[in-house]
């Protein structure tokens, strides 16, 4: 496999289907074996315009795959595991890794069980600015606090999970990959009917360290910001502008007499460009190659935010 291309399926066509579509057509060392879909007329489409089969059965076609990439309903994620596992070791799917926790808990006996490789979308660790930030915040004397901070639009599109599950899981992930393990979460939140659509949680790890996280999707206001309270300085990430600046404390003065005096100074740091979903893909090809990537989230990975996940909404949900 390491000279040959890697013969890649893509089940799900939906806009972020598409959007894997795009980057693995184009991904180099990488050979579409196929596109399925369970709408049969968009798969057979997308499979003529790529010059690949476009399926909505996968049986006469996972056999001509050694990866796979999962990219539907959340609710459907554990299934098509459990399908592709007896053809294909080498499995990509989509954040949440499944809709519940005792679904994912099963889901992380399975994949262990089975030896598959296995890795879940959590596109932001793959962001240029996150990964910028991480090696910032790696030289700290010591983080104290990580704030995140993510809203969207109320969408028509998202209908079967909560803001817990689409968009807050990103900053649980990025909260545990910056911070290490939790020993402890508190949430509250707004929920509409049985739907969260506003939660706010504290996290406390077991180092110490703390993560603010709050995410909406009834606001007007498209946010992703990460904010850092360090003892040696302050960090602010914009994810989409891709924008890090640094505020130092440098210089304490005291004239006699005088009350202190505290200068600071602000450092942008250079965030190099690069689409996270093509670094996400390229890594998930690598590991197919049997290299060992640090930033990508496994099954334990996707584990562990599910569980943050599931203590936020009993929270909010009292």
């Amino acid at each position: 496999m390491n000279d040959e291309p890697v013969r890649v399926g893509l089940i799900g066509l939906g806009r972020m289907g598409q959007n894997h579509l795009r980057i693995l057509s184009m991904l180099k060392g990488v050979e579409l074996a196929f596109v399925a879909d369970t709408d049969a007329v968009l798969a057979a489409r997308l499979g003529l315009s790529y010059g690949v089969p476009g399926v909505s059965q996968l049986d006469s076609v996972l056999e001509t795959a050694q990866a796979v990439v999962i990219c539907t309903p959340t609710i459907t994620h554990a299934d098509y595991i459990r399908l592709v596992a007896g053809k294909v070791r080498n499995i990509f799917v989509e954040k949440p890794l499944a809709d519940t926790l005792e679904e994912a808990s099963r889901v992380t006996r399975f994949v262990t069980e089975r030896g598959l490789n296995l890795q879940v979308g959590f596109i932001e660790r793959f962001n240029p600015a996150v990964q910028s930030l991480k090696q910032v915040l790696d030289k700290s004397d010591r983080v104290i606090s990580i704030d995140f901070t993510r809203t969207n639009k109320l969408s028509a599109r998202i209908t079967d999970v909560d803001v817990v599950t689409d968009l807050m899981i990103h900053d649980i992930d990025l909260a545990l990959y910056l911070n290490g393990p939790a020993r402890s979460v508190a949430a509250h939140g707004f929920a509409h009917g049985k739907m969260i659509d506003f939660a706010s949680a504290l996290i406390t790890h077991e180092n110490g360290r703390f993560s603010r996280i709050q995410a909406s999707r009834i606001t007007e206001k498209k946010m992703r910001l990460i904010e850092a309270t360090c003892v040696d300085m302050f960090v602010d990430c914009e994810l989409l502008r891709k924008e890090i600046i640094i505020s130092r404390q440098s210089e304490i003065r005291q004239a006699e007499g005088q009350p202190y005096t505290i200068s600071a100074v602000q450092e942008a740091i250079e965030v190099r460009p690069q689409e996270a979903l093509l670094s996400e893909l390229q890594a998930f090809v690598a590991s197919c190659r049997g290299k060992t990537i640090a930033e990508i989230p496994g099954v334990l990975d996707g584990l562990a935010a599910m569980q943050i996940s599931d203590e936020i909404q009993k929270a909010v949900s009292v």
